[in-house]
């Protein structure tokens, strides 16, 4: 048979065009397949990170999928179907191949914003703890991205839905102003970053606890009573943070302040308190406890022991040591500690009386 009858004959059987689209379609896919498991595995086997080997078994079976999905809809378009059947397998295809491609650009947005983060030394605009905030802007920009190719595919008019949604967007606003709130506030806190997973926090000085979670709604918190407690983002975002351990290291000071009465030896009571540190753990060399003369107090000379301890979870349970040390060695060295007391005097008694 020449070309001459291969043509004639294809253009007159559509079953035969049918089954030469769906050969060519698999044929190509496989051409793809050889492609990435042959050309690209040969590049990337040369490079020493396997982030290029996880975009390229990301992208493969979209790009395999998507050629037979195109020779699919080719084939269909040879059927003499009626228009509402060829819009509608025209809108799936369409559709899946989009999903597809999605799903992929979320993985590889993933493997990339991860690789980035860790590169802060070159690249400084994305970091881990602002890491949260690109994988959200990637999710919205590649949900978007698709829904958009969706309505492209279905022949659904935009801008009607953007009219709409507009309004919708208003009364939504009204109605969860307060969720929109916490979402903002949990955009700032993960961009501008006051505190990370791990850190001891304390909120407008009355809650404090260690940092679980960091979400965009809320930021979850978890006490020295063991208790988790979750804060609106919007509520954190006007408050006073504290982070106990934002600063160059770990490190916390803790301070014991006593009084010691009027007539007391200041060098003594210095080195009194310089010995309660000795045998109590968790306790820095570096910097070395020391002790200040604050104030001359009501009742007696204010005294501050400070010493540092190697993480503020340790803070509690120094202080219990060193305050139970300081009044033992006090009573053990004959050092008064004032309290607050009234003397009573009786001028004269009632006349007439006993």
């Amino acid at each position: 048979m020449g070309w001459d009858q291969i043509a004639t004959t294809l253009s007159e059987d559509p079953r035969m065009r049918q089954a030469v689209i769906l050969a060519a379609a698999l044929l190509l896919a496989l051409v793809v397949r050889l492609f990435f498991s042959r050309v690209v595995r040969l590049f990337t086997s040369k490079t020493v990170s396997d982030v290029d080997d996880q975009i390229a078994r990301e992208l493969r079976n979209p790009a395999i999928y998507t050629v037979i999905l195109v020779g699919i809809l080719l084939a269909f378009k040879e059927f003499d179907a009626p228009g509402v059947a060829e819009f509608f397998v025209r809108g799936i295809a369409v559709t899946l191949i989009g999903a597809m491609w999605m799903v992929a650009l979320l993985r590889v947005g993933r493997v990339v914003l991860g690789v980035v983060s860790r590169n802060v030394d070159t690249l400084t605009f994305v970091e881990p703890r602002t890491l949260p905030l690109f994988e959200m802007i990637l999710k919205v920009a590649s949900v978007g991205g698709f829904l958009y190719f969706v309505c492209i595919a279905w022949n659904i008019p935009l801008t009607s839905w953007i009219a709409s949604a507009g309004v919708m967007g208003i009364a939504v606003g009204f109605a969860a102003k307060d969720t929109l709130s916490n979402l903002f506030a949990g955009v700032f806190i993960v961009a501008d970053s006051p505190y990370k997973v791990g850190d001891f926090v304390v909120l407008d000085n009355t809650t404090r606890g260690e940092v679980l979670e960091i979400g965009i709604r809320s930021t979850r918190l978890l006490t020295r009573d063991d208790v988790e407690i979750t804060v609106p983002n919007a509520v954190i975002a006007n408050s006073q943070i504290v982070n106990q351990t934002g600063g160059p290291s770990d490190k916390m000071r803790v301070r014991v302040k006593v009084e010691a009465a009027y007539g007391s030896d200041v060098g003594q009571v210095e080195k009194v308190l310089l010995g309660c540190v000795d045998g109590v753990g968790q306790i820095c060399s570096e910097p070395a406890p020391r002790v200040r003369f604050r104030a001359f107090g009501a009742s007696g000379l204010v005294f501050e022991l400070l010493a540092w301890v190697e993480e503020p979870v340790y803070r509690g349970r120094v202080l219990h040591a060193l305050n139970t040390n300081v009044y033992k060695a006090f009573n053990a060295a004959g050092i008064e500690i004032p309290y607050s007391k009234q003397d009573v005097y009786v001028k004269e008694l009632p006349r007439g009386g006993n």
